[in-house]
């Protein structure tokens, strides 16, 4: 199975991170996770979403970090693993282009 397979409903979901259903509600209006919906507009959480919502408990409980920053450090993850895969693809288009010497 994918880890971003959707795959738990909310109660499920919040059962595996030991949290109220309520909180993964309230961190989904906060922007902090996004778990995909059903037909019928049910919230199912995937592997990669109980994962990032164990990582949101370990900054709070572990390092005291609020939740603005729990935002702030989510983002920065994101935009660095988005600018190390264009650094990636930028890596192989310049080892394309590489001549090799005479």
């Amino acid at each position: 199975m994918e880890d971003r397979e959707a795959c738990y409903v909310i109660s499920i979901a919040a059962r595996i991170v030991g949290v109220h259903a309520q909180t993964l509600r309230y961190y989904e209006r906060l922007g902090l996770i996004a778990p995909s919906r059903s037909r019928g507009r049910i919230r199912l959480y995937s592997n990669e979403d109980i994962e990032k919502v164990r990582m949101i408990q370990r900054l709070m409980d572990e390092l005291g970090v609020n939740l603005a920053g729990v935002e702030v450090i989510l983002r920065m993850r994101q935009r660095i693993a988005q600018m190390e895969r264009e650094l990636e693809e930028l890596r192989q288009i310049v080892g394309r282009n590489t001549l090799p010497e005479p």
